[in-house]
């Protein structure tokens, strides 16, 4: 099969956990090549065993997935094995519960090639229902004023400037790993600290499909405790004071069961914990 230059250019890097990755691929409606790490976890894993198929190339379309079973938890780990195992000039961050919309890999290259001073841009993808955290209605820099908002699967980069800038994900925030959510926001601001160009674009690629959170069980003492360890890490000596905020900003949905004082007790214990993690 003859590849054309455009086929070559972008690369979408999927995290999945226990799929079947030749399903996986039509349920995305994917459109460009891959690179899909399978987690395995629990049963699932003899199956891989029993046909011994670890690391395989599948051909789709005239595309071509690298699929990676590891014996192995923690979504940063899964992020950071696909992009070292990619080689295309754009990359795309993906999550297994994601739909890509017809089209949507033109529509990627055309922003990049718009807008050349872009390291990276964050796409709209259409949340759930309850778990929008943002839609962008422009196209503007990404800055330390609202960076935090956004999933890896709005993230789109070049494969390149990323790797050079040596940034990768975290190995302590998000599901399989010691502390909840905040991965995403993490690695963008570590993105930004390295100095990379980061823009917003109003265009939408795709959708999540509806489906229970992994990581989410309630605004319990550990979700308070884990966003005062992610804070510690975003936002140093002002973590202490910029967790209240969001606390007193959040109060009438996260706090109403233990209140906001009680709330900011565990995430002061989350701060300092965070503060001996090196």
């Amino acid at each position: 099969m003859r590849r054309s230059m455009e086929q070559k250019r972008l690369q979408i890097l999927i995290s999945a956990v226990n799929k079947d990755p030749e399903e996986l691929i039509g349920n995305m409606n994917l459109d460009c090549d891959a690179v899909i790490v399978n987690q395995l976890i629990g049963d699932y894993e003899d199956k891989v065993v029993e046909e011994g198929k670890y690391d395989y190339i599948q051909a789709f379309k005239d595309y071509e997935a690298r699929i990676i079973h590891r014996k192995e938890k923690g979504v940063g780990l899964s992020r950071n094995t696909a992009l070292e195992n990619s080689d295309h000039e754009l990359i795309q961050f993906g999550d297994d519960d994601i739909v890509y919309d017809d089209g949507y890999v033109s529509k990627v290259l055309a922003e990049f090639d718009a807008h050349p001073e872009a390291d990276m841009l964050l796409f709209n993808v259409k949340a759930q229902e309850g778990r929008e955290t943002y839609w962008n209605e422009n196209f503007d820099k990404i800055t330390w004023r609202n960076y935090g908002r956004y999933p890896a699967y709005a993230i789109c980069a070049r494969r390149d400037k990323l790797i050079d800038s040596g940034v990768k994900y975290s190995l302590l925030f998000g599901g399989g790993a010691p502390y909840m959510n905040g991965e995403d926001s993490l690695f963008l601001h570590d993105c930004l600290k390295a100095g990379l160009n980061i823009f917003r674009t109003p265009v939408a690629i795709g959708m999540e499909k509806k489906g229970e959170s992994t990581w989410f069980k309630g605004y319990t003492e550990k979700f308070f405790f884990d966003r005062g360890v992610l804070y510690h890490f975003l936002y140093g000596r002002m973590a202490v004071i910029l967790g209240l905020r969001f606390l007193l900003k959040n109060r009438n949905t996260m706090c109403m069961e233990m209140g906001v004082m009680k709330c900011w007790k565990f995430l002061r214990d989350g701060v300092r914990h965070g503060s001996t993690i090196s």
